[in-house]
């Protein structure tokens, strides 16, 4: 086995390809695709990128709109793989990327430069047809479900045709109680014992994996992975070089990675899969163990009166507390009913003769084990620099939930990721909190995530931001925090909606305040033969974005998702407006820890975390509009502290510089 010395001596002796030359003019992709513009930017960003894997650097690099910076990061990892080198693993955020990379990006390079290569999109093993779990609940449907069994025909009939095996390719999307009944998993699989183990489809994915050049996953599947190799295993091949894209969301998917998350939704799912007593189905009454039902029925009362009892003490304390709880602020009546059921469960195990019966009952006991300790934990506060709270939905089926995140999530990334791989690069277009004309401005961004000793590179777009946007910042509203905003907001906004015809994004802070401006602004659209596509109102995001490009004259009123992955080329959308500029709430639970811990230490929390966070937000926001160097519009800014507070330059100083047009000064 090469050591890491070896391998980069061989990097840096069979150099292949020139980075310069593949993206210049004349060069191997123009040739390939007579539209190919060279960017200075994608050429500088591709050689830091190529630099950093031959000196075993950790590399962050903002990449503005534009640069094109898939590519300046795919050719590198390619040419890693013409030398020889071990696997690289590109980390995306959203799936539209990661389809991005596989459909088009990647199969485009794959023609165009001089040798072949090959990459695969890895998913999550849940996403995989077992084929020995199928059989076992084709035997009788009817004890599993309370439906007459056709899913079950419908995905056995697609099981023999299908190549892939994986949820998305399966022609309807089946409850979530029959795929769990039929995916593959770890802890109950069989391996080579398997009478299905040569046609398994898991394996068959993981063989692909195995010879691929460069793997393609999500932040949540690489963590899933890295974890699991700080105890030995891992659910993808060894890879030696990693590529994170969309970098900007690492924070959040490593705060729910190693956090703390149980509803009492999914204890119910749980619970209702082993029996059922309203439909008495479930895997007991599948296997004739109708002795151990009480058992699941004393849990599931416990659990709903655990459940109810904690969403009291959230409606009693919400006001004040916002429902960050101390130790132990409901008593414990509930980890005991899940360790008496493991008990129970584990018994049938080791009598069992069946070894598919056996391996169906594993999964629960491994189930209840996992809802035990994390219930456990989470009344005992166990976890040094975390902080818990409540939540409670307010959807029809009540959802609670306990929930738990350390106040930073750096310390876990760093030893998982940055300690663990030499050279790491983080890319995104928004991860400088600082100026456009700054080099630096990403200590925030680095310090979140336990990154340290790391070069850094901020290009600019190629996009002509003088000429393609204007920006018009209201300056008679009163502060947004004045209770006259929304109602002369609202004057404001339809002025602008007026001027573009619809076709435009009002970003918002909170949902609280989206439904107060759509509540004064409905009537009023409606009779501008506008459309009002409003978020939060049970239509998903990937619909209302296509009902958006599809209605000119419509408008999206949006919260946290909308400000950022959200892509609408062309006039589409031609207006964006700010309605605030985005600070985090300061009494959300997890946020209100991490001011704390700032506090403590002797720090600023509004310098030292609010204002960096809200800037890298606003950048994201104002990113929506220009998508392409024919896109124009305009952004609208009525928060007018953007001016009247001093703080308020960060914001101006970090967008590319763009006409600008102040509303009402004299």
């Amino acid at each position: 086995m090469s050591t890491g010395h070896d391998v980069q001596s061989m990097i840096r002796e069979n150099r292949s390809l020139d980075v310069k030359e593949v993206f210049s003019t004349g060069g191997i992709l123009a040739q390939s695709f007579p539209h190919f513009e060279s960017r200075p930017e994608q050429v500088e960003m591709a050689e830091a990128v190529q630099r950093a894997f031959s000196l075993s650097r950790r590399l962050v690099v903002e990449a503005g709109t534009g640069v094109g910076k898939s590519f300046a990061y795919l050719v590198p990892a390619i040419d890693l793989a013409y030398r020889g080198a071990p696997k690289v693993l590109i980390s995306t955020f959203t799936i539209t990327l990661q389809e991005q990379l596989i459909n088009k990006d990647i199969p485009f390079l794959c023609d165009a430069l001089p040798r072949g290569f090959t990459a695969v999109l890895a998913k999550g093993r849940g996403n995989y047809l077992c084929r020995r779990r199928l059989g076992f609940a084709m035997r009788r449907p009817l004890g599993l479900f309370d439906e007459s069994g056709s899913a079950l025909a419908v995905i056995n009939d697609w099981a023999r045709r299908t190549e892939d095996g994986s949820l998305s390719d399966i022609p309807f999307v089946p409850k979530s109680h029959v795929w769990d009944a039929v995916k593959s998993e770890h802890g109950s699989c069989r391996g080579r014992r398997c009478p299905y183990f040569q046609d398994c489809f898991y394996r068959r994915a993981r063989r692909r994996l195995d010879s691929a050049d460069v793997i393609v996953a999500n932040h949540a599947l690489m963590f899933s992975d890295l974890a699991l190799r700080r105890q030995g295993a891992s659910v993808l091949p060894d890879y030696r070089w990693v590529i994170v894209d969309e970098a900007h969301n690492i924070e959040r998917v490593a705060e729910e990675h190693f956090g703390i998350n149980v509803t009492n939704h999914s204890v119910k799912f749980m619970l209702d899969s082993l029996y059922n007593p309203r439909t008495h189905k479930g895997l007991l009454v599948y296997i004739k163990a109708n002795e151990l039902t009480d058992a699941v029925v004393n849990a599931s009362e416990a659990a709903q009166r655990f459940f109810k009892r904690v969403r009291q003490w959230y409606e009693e304390n919400r006001a004040e507390t916002n429902g960050r709880c101390c130790r132990n602020f409901v008593e414990d009546t509930v980890t005991g009913r899940f360790k008496a059921l493991r008990s129970e469960l584990a018994k049938r195990v080791k009598a069992a003769r069946d070894e598919d019966e056996r391996f169906e009952l594993m999964r629960y006991v491994d189930r209840c084990t996992a809802f035990a300790q994390e219930i456990g934990e989470f009344l005992l506060q166990s976890r040094d620099g975390y902080v818990y709270w409540v939540e409670v939905g307010e959807a029809r089926r009540v959802r609670v939930g306990l929930r738990g995140a350390a106040v930073n999530v750096g310390p876990d990334v760093k030893r998982c990721l940055f300690d663990r791989f030499e050279s790491v690069i983080m890319t995104s277009a928004t991860l400088s909190s600082g100026a456009v004309s700054e080099k630096g401005g990403f200590g925030f961004f680095a310090g979140r995530i336990g990154l340290e000793d790391f070069d850094a590179v901020k290009l600019g777009s190629p996009y002509d931001y003088e000429k393609q946007v204007t920006i018009y910042i209201e300056t008679v509203l009163p502060n947004p925090n004045d209770g006259k905003f929304v109602e002369r907001a609202c004057e404001v906004i339809k002025k602008y909606i007026l001027e573009t015809g619809g076709r435009a994004f009002v970003l918002f802070t909170s949902y609280e305040m989206l439904k107060g401006f759509a509540g004064r602004l409905g009537e009023w659209l409606g009779d501008n033969d506008i459309e009002l596509l409003q978020q939060g109102t049970g239509i998903d995001r990937s619909m209302l974005l296509k009902q958006f490009r599809r209605d000119e004259r419509s408008v999206l009123f949006g919260t946290d998702s909308f400000w950022q992955g959200v892509d609408v080329a062309g006039e589409a959308l031609s207006n964006v407006i700010i309605v605030r500029l985005p600070f985090a709430v300061p009494d959300t639970p997890l946020l209100a820890g991490r001011l704390e811990q700032i506090r403590s230490e002797g720090g600023n929390p509004f310098m030292d975390y609010q204002l960096p966070s809200a800037v890298i937000k606003f950048k994201q926001g104002f990113g929506r509009l220009i998508r392409s160097k024919t896109d124009c519009g305009i952004v609208v800014i009525l928060d007018s502290r953007i001016l009247s507070k001093r703080y308020g330059e960060k914001f101006l100083a970090a967008i590319p510089k763009c006409r600008t047009e102040i509303v009402g000064r004299r």
